[in-house]
């Protein structure tokens, strides 16, 4: 039998640390690990409410999980564990490659939903991952409904050849575009079509207006607004018509079916998976 199949067939809960825990999705991650029965929330990480129990600070009561700012202990308190363990990261653009390298160095599976990772990163990441045979999934966006838009979209392609992608986020996000609409755009991308043709030559009066272009001449808008969560549009236009595929979040909660997911499909894997559609 092999080890990861031996070390799962005791039907012990899988460790589970969760970085970013005092964020807005890291307090939703808690609540969902923490109420799994198959997950053993083993530690957090944040940075304010510092030696609080997690528990009070996301309003579910006391857990006797202490938040703590030191990643490095959790990581290697995990590692220590019989089972195979695994790191939720949704911290800061600026933070998540470390934090998914020390992940690996330590043997414990990253599961990460924060975005903002160059392509550059990614595929170093994905060597990493792949000489320590170690699973890791990137995953841009954890709800089941925007795979389906991503699907339609790929569907609509190839009847269309004018499309244009809006995202619209909460004013604290860092990073823009956001990773759902890059990945969006990759995969129609991917499908060997030249979108876009030119009817006009175009002129920017201001700079950035027509948004940013990425991958087979496909434009990006990205709004940042308080009182937004997480929403994207893909718009299609040919004579006479427009098609909109549009997604949006009204609870965090709509995310956490395929973070448990994630966190039960990574143990199963030897190498980086980009994307939540690869695991479904």
């Amino acid at each position: 039998m092999p080890a990861d199949s031996a070390e799962r067939s005791s039907g012990q809960p899988i460790p589970v640390v969760i970085n970013g825990a005092t964020g807005k999705m890291g307090r939703e991650v808690v609540k969902a690990v923490s109420q799994a029965p198959d997950l053993n929330l083993l530690g957090v990480v944040g940075r304010t409410h510092i030696g609080e129990d997690v528990g009070e600070v996301v309003g579910i009561g006391p857990i006797e999980v202490p938040v703590t700012d030191d990643l490095q202990s959790l990581l290697l308190m995990t590692a220590q564990e019989r089972q195979l363990g695994v790191m939720v990261d949704f911290t800061h653009p600026s933070l998540v490659y470390e934090n998914i390298r020390a992940a690996i160095a330590y043997g414990v599976r990253p599961v990460v939903g924060t975005t903002g990772l160059s392509e550059a990163q990614i595929l170093d990441l994905a060597n990493f991952a792949d000489k320590a045979s170690m699973g890791c999934l990137i995953i841009p966006n954890f709800a089941i409904g925007m795979v389906l838009l991503q699907q339609a979209a790929i569907q609509a392609s190839h009847y269309f050849d004018h499309v244009e992608i809006i995202e619209l986020h909460h004013n604290q996000k860092a990073d823009a575009p956001s990773g759902t609409a890059i990945a969006t755009a990759a995969l129609l991308s991917n499908l060997g079509k030249d979108y876009n043709p030119a009817a006009v030559s175009e002129h920017e009066n201001i700079a950035g207006v027509r948004g940013g272009v990425v991958g087979d001449n496909i434009r990006i808008h990205s709004l940042r607004l308080p009182g937004l969560i997480a929403h994207q549009e893909v718009i299609f236009g040919a004579p006479g018509q427009v098609y909109t595929l549009r997604h949006d979040t009204t609870d965090r909660a709509c995310y956490m079916p395929g973070v448990l997911l994630a966190i039960r499909k990574v143990l199963k894997l030897k190498s980086l998976v980009y994307g939540l559609e690869k695991i479904l």
